[in-house]
């Protein structure tokens, strides 16, 4: 194993790890915490 394999290796982990990243922010589950966390600053207390 020579030091290009490893670059790939991290290359391909770390646009799986992006590709995560998107989808968990873009997931349904996640858009009505982003909508109240995006909301905050307009709430008076």
């Amino acid at each position: 194993m020579d030091i290009n394999t490893l670059r790939s290796m991290a290359t391909v982990a770390s646009f799986v790890t992006f590709i995560g990243i998107v989808w968990w922010a873009w997931s349904r589950q996640r858009s009505a915490d982003f909508s109240e966390a995006a909301n905050l600053p307009f709430e008076q207390d």
